[in-house]
């Protein structure tokens, strides 16, 4: 059975993403802030955002980038990277959005991979995009440092040449938006190829259940770079004219004294945030009263903390579900349905179907009459479902079926009224606060120690119910390596959220006959 969304089918404009967000500004609208810096207070409105995105358009073409061109954006959040990353959609290009907390070696493979031709960066991330693009054969020259560095062009020095835009014509449908990097379900991190369309359709269908307005003001501490930040915080906000008060990190102490002195009344989180927001006695230090709503996604949030959050700030809390390949929202709570449970992710939203499907029979699960249905794997199709991965068709063709289901891997269950509620995995893929750690990346790494034999890594809880991930390793016969020297190896290697927090030594590691780990075997350990 296809499963509908309960909404209308929305009209997607055959329009790019700047033309949909700018395009239609007036007057009145560009005089309104569109952008704070959390740390210093300064503000950027409408109209000045739109002429240095412009700029950096007009910038970027006189250096020869335009469309069929990738430009690596690596940033943290602040009021550049919006103007930047619109900036580099106008002048036709493509973005690829680099996880802030890369190592050289991770930013090389992206680089690499991508074809990635010029860079952007900020002088605290410059060491490591340094690495990353030598490795990738990107000049100095071609690395811009949008804070200022020596030897560096800087933000101010491309604003400053006061280029006009290029007259630029692309086919929505067709031409890349941005390539961010996924491990979609299970694998090392892939392009995950979205065209403009995919990213204005989930606009336009996110924004008829998650109700934002020019009067709201949004805690953009969730990271851009990240398809989460990048159209949930990002695009929708700047559609509606909403104010966005970024926030280079998660620090609670910042992050609530800046919801409590700009009188935030959106805030976008993954589950540790809500987590610190139920728990953490500093929330009592802050006035909190101008939120309204709290929006969960990134991983699944445990209905009972949400309940937490929703009683202790007296707000609305909810969930919304999707994947980078899905541009990313799938679902949501609308505004209006107050009645679901917080442990739901929500309704399907428009313009989109899904599958819910046995795993083990291939059959589907109908949505029942009444109470929850059985769990099966949640497969959905609509114009926000990525083209496919970068030079990857095995890849594509194992997560992307030929009738335009993308095969989530997540397993799920629906009720009566349409509520999806996530309640395992099929994939591999560890969910550490929010950030995708694939097992397979750190096991090709520990393998690569030369005390260690063979290696498996699955995800475990921690003392707060989060998942980090744990390596099952093989010595090497004679050797006396212990679990702390190895974490620290394997710390020294990748970003911080990829660090294996747990070490278990064992005998041997279960496969099956054709050489597949068996995780489910560990899992049961």
């Amino acid at each position: 059975m296809v499963i509908r969304s309960p909404f209308p089918d929305v009209d997607v404009p055959d329009v790019t993403v700047f033309d949909l967000l700018f395009a239609d500004l007036t007057d009145a609208e560009r005089a309104l802030v569109a952008v704070v810096d959390g740390p210093s207070g300064r503000s950027t409105t409408y109209g000045d955002l739109v002429v240095q995105a412009e700029r950096v358009a007009g910038a970027l073409a006189a250096r020869g980038i335009g469309p069929g061109d990738v430009v690596a954006l690596h940033a943290p959040n602040s009021p550049a990277f919006v103007a930047v990353f619109h900036g580099i959609l106008r002048a036709g290009a493509t973005v690829t959005t680099v996880n802030s907390l890369y190592t050289g070696d991770e930013i090389g493979r992206q680089l690499t991979d991508s074809r990635a031709t010029l860079a952007m960066t900020v002088s605290v991330l410059l060491d490591a995009m340094r690495a990353g693009a030598a490795a990738a054969g990107i000049p100095d020259e071609r690395v811009v440092v949008l804070d200022g560095a020596d030897g560096h062009t800087s933000l101010t020095d491309l604003l400053a040449e006061g280029r006009a835009a290029p007259d630029v014509t692309v086919d929505a449908s067709t031409h890349l938006a941005v390539l961010p990097y996924s491990s979609g379900t299970t694998g090392l991190a892939k392009g995950v190829m979205l065209t403009h369309r995919n990213l204005v359709a989930n606009v336009v269908q996110s924004l008829r259940l998650i109700r934002l307005g020019p009067d709201d003001v949004v805690a953009a501490v969730l990271p851009f770079f990240h398809i989460y930040g990048m159209t949930v915080l990002l695009n929708l906000s700047l559609r509606v004219r909403a104010r966005l008060v970024t926030l280079p990190r998660f620090d609670l102490a910042q992050f609530l004294g800046t919801i409590a002195a700009q009188r935030c009344t959106y805030l976008f989180v993954a589950p540790p945030i809500a987590l610190a927001l139920a728990k953490h006695p500093l929330v009592a230090e802050h006035d909190l009263s101008t939120v309204h709503t709290i929006l969960s996604g990134a991983a699944p949030l445990d209905g009972r903390l949400a309940d937490a959050v929703a009683e202790r700030l007296g707000c609305r809390v909810v969930q919304g579900y999707g994947m980078t390949e899905m541009s990313p929202v799938s679902h949501a709570v609308p505004a209006d349905r107050d009645d679901l449970s917080r442990g739901s992710v929500g309704l399907l939203v428009p313009s989109m179907t899904c599958r819910v499907v046995d795993p083990a029979t291939g059959a589907d699960i109908d949505v029942p009459a009444d109470g929850m249905s059985a769990p099966g794997e949640l497969w959905c199709q609509g114009p926000n479902v990525m083209l496919g991965y970068l030079g990857d068709d095995e890849a594509t063709a194992a997560t992307l079926d030929a009738d335009g289901f993308l095969h989530t891997g997540d397993i799920v269950t629906v009720d009566a009224h349409g509520a999806f509620f996530v309640v395992d995995r099929l994939k591999e893929l560890i969910k550490y606060h929010g950030y995708q750690v694939p097992p397979a990346e750190l096991e090709a790494l520990l393998l690569t120690h030369p005390d260690v034999q063979d290696a498996a890594v699955i995800g475990v809880p921690d003392a707060d119910g989060e998942e980090t991930p744990k390596a099952f390793v093989v010595r090497r016969p004679d050797t006396v390596l212990d679990g702390t020297e190895l974490m620290t190896w394997v710390a020294e290697r990748v970003a911080p959220h990829k660090k294996v927090r747990q070490v278990e030594f064992v005998d041997t590691i279960p496969k099956s006959s054709s050489g597949k780990i068996l995780r489910k075997d560990l899992r049961g350990r």
